[in-house]
């Protein structure tokens, strides 16, 4: 959830936002399939929806993430790729992502983007170049710029740059949506892009069964985070976009046999986990952080848990919630509503539609003022609450497809939670990072596992972090990855 100076980005029509995020996020839109024939965008068309989609990535992906020592290793992999590629006159350039998200990005003007949170979970050059090779090939089989124009006609993209960058909240659902649907490429361009990849990095010189590894870590993180089922919380990662199935796993593992054996070509270990010491882990400090049902963020000051069964997602424009199973979510974002306009009013003034006026309550919630009212939308009924906390308003949405009493209460629940945090707690929020270790004698997975800062899973985050199969073992002198404060 974005601070107080990057609130601009908060959601108007938030009930279509958060009832796209709910139908959406189990199957994505899929944009691939329009029969409907493309326009010939002109010279300067084509360079503002490039610009728009940059801008639409940073504002749904956390902006750029600095890190020159980082930047400089990707430049190097990137200068590799491009001289053994098929195009080696097209250039490109890397954008580091500050997201904890897994995913990648390519546009048609060789723009590449690549979220810290993708970049953790490589273990070695090879892997990471597999995913950059893999979008390069997307720009040079032409997806990229399919996929843009295909975007263009799509309503979602509309009036983004106008809305983030003069009246954020009129741009802020499209930005919303767009995070759903972005970079959607047809199976067959997958295929063809993963074709394309492992050929550059095996040409490049890098251990060309990278891609078969990395394909495998992402499946085995988003497995890990949901539960062993296809995680809602995660659609807007990587494997929404480029799904990892079997069938890729294996393609990737016949092309790379087509070039070398295994073991054969740089894998680059050690130049990599060196690079990434220190990466953050996890959420910005400056976006809050998630810790089971509970949301904390200690530069705003203040903390909230969310009802039972929920799994939350801090995203840059507000913190997402959906209950184990879909059928109840969640939603709290931050505006600025004049100190004179009473919250009753402001939850009546049009900012979601359909609220019943006679649902109206008004009562203080831990000290702070506040207001609540109920809306009907289509396929969901909606719980408003609106807190003011300091010169802003809260904004928590609850939503159910069925409003029973139980989960009304559960919510009403949820937003008495929502407190001050005192200095201690303030001080004790830190954030996450990855620290390389070498493993020492005496040294096992369990007691490495051990030594993570996180709240559960440690044992299986380990493994798939370090690209560890279930049974494999760890030798002393081997390097490995730690998520530490």
């Amino acid at each position: 959830m974005a601070s107080a100076e990057t609130k601009a980005s908060s959601l108007r029509g938030i009930a279509l936002a958060l009832a796209v995020a709910l139908a959406g996020c189990s199957e994505v839109p899929n944009t691939q399939h329009a029969s409907l024939p493309l326009p010939t965008a002109t010279q300067a068309e084509s360079s503002g929806a490039t610009q728009r989609e940059h801008l639409r990535i940073l504002a749904s992906y956390g902006g750029v993430y600095d890190n020159a020592k980082l930047q400089a290793l990707i430049d190097k992999v990137v200068g590799r790729l491009v001289a053994a590629s098929e195009r080696p006159d097209l250039k490109y350039k890397v954008i580091i992502l500050n997201s904890p998200a897994i995913n990648a990005f390519a546009l048609p003007n060789g723009q590449l983007y690549v979220t810290r949170g993708l970049i953790a979970l490589a273990n070695d050059e090879a892997e990471l170049a597999s995913v950059l090779a893999h979008e390069m090939g997307h720009v040079i089989a032409n997806h990229a710029a399919i996929r843009q124009e295909q975007a263009e006609q799509d309503a979602i993209i509309k009036g983004v740059v106008g809305g983030v960058l003069s009246d954020p909240r009129q741009g802020a659902l499209a930005l919303a949506q767009s995070r759903l649907t972005m970079a959607s490429f047809s199976r067959a361009q997958e295929f063809e892009a993963d074709g394309i990849g492992v050929g550059i990095s095996a040409r490049a010189g890098f251990d060309p069964f990278g891609a078969a590894r990395m394909l495998t870590d992402m499946q085995r993180n988003a497995d890990l985070n949901s539960g062993g089922a296809a995680s809602e919380a995660h659609s807007s990662e990587y494997l929404s976009s480029h799904p990892a199935t079997r069938d890729r796993i294996k393609k990737a593992l016949i092309n790379a046999r087509q070039f070398s054996s295994p073991g054969s070509g740089l894998r680059g270990n050690d130049e990599f986990l060196a690079a990434i010491d220190g990466l953050v882990y996890g959420e910005d400090p400056g976006e809050g952080y998630v810790r089971g049902r509970r949301f904390l963020h200690a530069k705003l000051g203040f903390t909230f848990e969310a009802p039972p069964a929920f799994i939350l997602d801090n995203t840059a424009q507000a913190v997402l919630g959906l209950k184990d199973g879909g059928g109840e979510a969640m939603r709290l974002d931050v505006v600025s509503v004049p100190a004179e306009q009473p919250l009753p009013d402001y939850l009546k003034s049009g900012w979601i539609e359909n609220v019943d006026p006679r649902s109206v309550e008004e009562f203080t919630i831990n000290g702070f003022p506040a207001a609540t009212a109920t809306a009907a939308g289509k396929e969901w009924s909606f719980r408003l609450y609106a807190v003011r906390f300091g010169s802003d308003v809260y904004r928590f949405i609850y939503a159910a497809k069925i409003m029973t009493p139980q989960a009304d209460r559960s919510f009403r629940e949820s937003v008495m939670s929502f407190r001050r945090m005192s200095l201690a707690e303030s001080e004790q929020v830190k954030p996450q990072h990855l620290k390389i270790v070498t493993v020492a004698a005496g040294d096992t997975v369990q007691k490495l596992a051990h030594r993570m800062v996180v709240p559960n899973n440690k044992l299986e985050l380990f493994r798939v972090l370090n690209g560890l199969g279930p049974h494999d073992a760890v030798k002393p002198g081997q390097k490995v990855k730690l998520v530490s404060e």
